[in-house]
């Protein structure tokens, strides 16, 4: 599919400054073999979802949809079932700016809908039929968009579909809102968020007016979690649960890693392999996959893709770093820590902002050196992917180096995602951070990268277990990480989305906990008063808290109930 170059007038608006040739730090050398050219496709806000829109599409038109709009032509009303989770909410917030009415429903309030409601979105905390009359009390909406989360009998959704209203879950919502646009999908099985956000706001710092939808709150985004823009390209953090991605038809898609993670929904990690490689399908002609190469469960998509062409990965092992790398259909970018990636990273250490520098290498060749200010060798991949996607998008209109010392200076400026190693406060020497972290992959790099941070300092974790299924499937694995802190308190779990009996609790996993002193407490205000006992016995010790866990009570540790009971000490 070939798409016409992309003027700056009608895409990107870049600051007055964006052409000063900045100082190199390493000689320029020139590619024989250009990166990949973007496309001038630039949609309206949100395709029309009938067979009335005017929106003229590369993607085939779904049939037998009405159009959504209401009888005075105006944009109609579009209620989302669940908004008050991280993924409808932004969902939710960007039909509102792209000048949709919004209504919406939830069992509980949550700190997205605030947001949402200051919007103008009529919200509603609990199920029923009279959620979806409208402010008049009579019409409906036009379509219902559904959460994964939400069970099929519920009672908003079985009225809708007996008065003819189109109920979408998320998957296809999302499919049918990015087809017109030149979409960035990233996905895998951690990192999404943090992903997709640094390459957003690196995007938009650079003067890209682009469309972004994370699954998190980016306090860097005015809205929280979306970017609502009038360009052409969509960066989408695309979700793996419940086959979320498979309606998607992305131009470039990046793979940041592969693990057996929503063990509800899939049975191995095969299975999560399995349907990765489907997702790789998707992936439209002429387009881009960037992937983390180091890893052999992301290197066995690339063995999938290739079988039936003999080519080198066939054996597993990476291609000679010099060969261009393409697929039958998409080219192939690889990222990681080892120099036979095409981007790479290398002398990774600590930088005086509490985060990591390291200098950059494309293939065996020294670029610049890089900054960021959030901790991790995760961040170190996660940016890695950022570099490698900005450079496949652009590097055929500007000169090479002056696109990389521009993406450089902006990465030095991304403050994080909220609830990834989130500073909540200090008390006492007491340093307190809270984490989204509930998979073992995830416990391990946040404790290295609060090692990495402060690494003179006693760290303790306080753990909420995020699903009684998850904790089953990976008890031993939760404990192998769980060791590396100096004290851990394990909670009671989270049950999130688990029906039924399981039989495995928080103090089996704390039972399970080998080397550092643990124990299980099951109520977040007995934590609570059990730091303040710990933490009394020594003011002057300084002590790094992590509270891990994506529960919707366990946001982070009460910090002012904290500090007044210390205060009192």
């Amino acid at each position: 599919m070939d798409f016409p170059v992309l003027s700056q007038s009608n895409s990107l608006r870049f600051p007055s400054d964006f052409l000063e040739k900045p100082k190199p730090y390493f000689p320029i050398r020139r590619r024989s073999t250009p990166l990949w050219s973007t496309t001038n496709h630039i949609p309206p806000s949100v395709p029309a979802l009938g067979k009335s829109s005017s929106v003229k599409c590369t993607v085939k038109e779904t049939q037998n949809q009405e159009p959504l709009q209401s009888e005075n032509g105006r944009k109609g009303r579009i209620h989302f079932v669940g908004i008050g989770g991280c993924g409808l909410s932004a969902l939710a917030m960007l039909a509102l700016k792209q000048g949709f009415e919004v209504s919406g429903s939830d069992v509980k309030w949550s700190s997205y809908m605030d947001g949402l409601q200051e919007a103008g979105a009529r919200l509603h905390i609990g199920h029923s039929v009279l959620n979806l009359k409208g402010s008049d009390g009579s019409r409906l909406p036009n379509a219902i968009v559904v959460s994964s989360a939400i069970p099929q009998d519920n009672v908003e959704i079985l009225h809708a579909k007996s008065a003819g209203v189109p109920v979408h879950k998320r998957d296809y919502w999302l499919g049918r809102l990015t087809e017109c646009y030149k979409l960035i999908a990233v996905s895998g099985s951690h990192g999404k968020s943090t992903t997709a956000s640094m390459l957003a706001y690196v995007l938009k710092a650079m003067g890209d007016d682009l469309t972004a939808v994370i699954g998190a709150h980016v306090p860097q985004f005015p809205e929280g979690n979306i970017i609502s823009g009038g360009g052409q390209n969509f960066v989408l953090e695309a979700d793996e649960y419940d086959g979320c991605f498979l309606g998607l038809s992305p131009y470039i898609t990046v793979v940041t890693n592969l693990d057996w993670e929503h063990v509800d929904i899939f049975q191995d990690k095969e299975a999560v392999i399995s349907t990765f490689r489907r997702f790789l399908d998707l992936i439209k002609v002429g387009g881009h996959l960037i992937i983390y190469g180091d890893s052999p469960d992301t290197r066995s998509l690339l063995n999938h893709r290739r079988q039936t062409t003999g080519s080198e990965y066939s054996s597993g092992m990476m291609p000679d770093p010099n060969l261009e790398l393409f697929d039958e259909h998409y080219r192939i970018t690889t990222y990681g820590i080892s120099s036979l990636n095409d981007w790479h990273a290398s002398s990774i250490r600590p930088n005086c902002h509490g985060g990591s520098d390291y200098t950059l290498f494309h293939r065996e060749f020294p670029e610049v050196e890089i900054s960021l200010q959030i901790p991790g060798v995760h961040n170190v991949l996660n940016s890695l992917a950022v570099i490698a996607t900005v450079m496949a998008l652009f590097s055929d209109r500007m000169q090479y180096y002056e696109l990389i010392s521009h993406v450089r200076l902006h990465l030095k400026s991304f403050n994080g995602v909220s609830r990834r190693f989130e500073m909540i406060g200090t008390i006492c020497g007491c340093h307190i951070y809270d984490d989204y972290a509930h998979h073992p992959t995830e416990v391990r790099a946040v404790l290295q990268a609060a090692r990495q941070r402060f690494p003179f300092k006693a760290i303790w974790v306080v753990f909420q277990p995020h699903s009684y299924s998850r904790l089953a499937a990976l008890k031993d694995e939760f404990a192998t990480a769980l060791s590396d802190a100096d004290h851990v308190v394990v909670t009671a779990v989270y049950a999130a989305r688990d029906k039924g009996f399981w039989d495995v609790s928080g103090s089996d996993l704390a039972a399970s906990i080998n080397g550092p002193p643990c124990e299980y407490i099951s109520a977040l205000g007995a934590v609570v008063d059990k730091l303040v006992f710990q933490i009394s016995k020594d003011l002057q010790r300084q002590v790094v808290v992590l509270a891990l866990g994506p529960g919707k009570d366990f946001y982070c540790l009460p910090l002012d109930f904290l500090s007044s009971h210390l205060a009192m000490v």
